[in-house]
């Protein structure tokens, strides 16, 4: 049974659909993360990290429990004839496909990763993909380690390259995405080096080469969000920047203008979209969605 919240939205230019409303499509969950729309099953999947357990929603709002003891994944994309996923407990990017979970890449060099936390896949066919250290620090969101390559990088990985740091200059990446024309990667800092600096902000790295030879370079501060930390990130067909945050969903242009602003009534971690303009949340113990007038990337 979804809920429905009339709570103002900041919409001038008309991204949501007329009379839109942020409906709560379902709850219960610790912390929830890592949306995917899955238009073949029309059910969202996500995450409830702090409950060790992957859900799904549909349309009317009925919840069922995809796959539960899965190592605390994050976010996911559809790729590789299955979903490709981040797991803090694995310290892995990862492939659930036909049942089956296979780890696609733990390590840089010798060291383990940190905890992979989003990720986006290029058209190449490589993954590229953020490793803050939250499995690895935070309680309920996997199992205590170290930060064994020293820092907290984007990693570009493939089945032929293997994989390369891409950007290297961030305390806390967290939401990846690239501009509908991939010459742009945008990721979110959840954290500055003490934990103040960068808070907030979200960042865009001119993408040069391809393959093997792409870089992420020249990165810039797009956009502080004053209304709490982005995590997640999603972008639409007009290369805007859809962003989470503490008090709901802030919208960008590409130059970093804030053009709407979707209030919701818990901390938005991640945002994805899905069929028909349809915009899902996760949120803290909740999945929202809000109907917008625009489509993906």
């Amino acid at each position: 049974m979804t809920t429905q919240s009339s709570a103002a939205v900041h919409d001038p230019l008309g991204l949501l659909a007329p009379d839109a409303a942020v409906e709560r499509m379902a709850t219960g969950c610790g912390w929830s993360e890592g949306p995917l729309w899955m238009p073949e099953a029309r059910v969202l999947r996500w995450s409830d990290i702090h409950g060790d357990r992957i859900l799904e929603v549909d349309e009317s709002g009925a919840m069922r429990v995809h796959r539960t003891g899965v190592e605390f994944t994050n976010a996911r994309v559809r790729s590789r004839g299955g979903v490709v996923q981040c797991s803090h407990g694995r310290r892995a990017v990862e492939l659930e496909r036909d049942g089956a979970v296979s780890v696609l890449v733990d390590r840089f060099g010798e060291h383990r990763l940190n905890s992979p936390n989003d990720l986006v896949e290029h058209p190449d066919g490589s993954i590229w993909f953020t490793d803050p250290p939250y499995g690895i620090e935070s309680p309920k969101e996997g199992h205590p380690g170290e930060r064994e390559y020293g820092g907290c990088f984007v990693f570009r990985w493939s089945e032929a390259d293997g994989i390369r740091a891409m950007v290297t200059d961030m305390a806390k990446p967290n939401g990846i995405a690239f501009s509908p024309d991939h010459e742009t990667l945008y990721v979110t800092e959840s954290a500055g080096a003490d934990d103040t600096d960068e808070v907030a902000t979200i960042r865009a790295y001119r993408v040069e080469g391809v393959g093997v030879d792409a870089r992420a370079v020249d990165g810039r501060r797009l956009a502080r969000i004053d209304g709490g930390t982005p995590d997640g990130i999603a972008i639409d067909v007009a290369g805007r920047v859809w962003s989470s945050s503490g008090d709901g969903v802030h919208v960008l242009s590409p130059e970093g203008e804030l053009l709407a602003f979707v209030p919701v009534p818990e901390t938005v971690s991640n945002v994805t979209f899905g069929d028909a303009g349809w915009l899902w949340l996760t949120a803290t113990t909740s999945v929202y969605r809000v109907a917008t007038t625009t489509r993906p990337a």
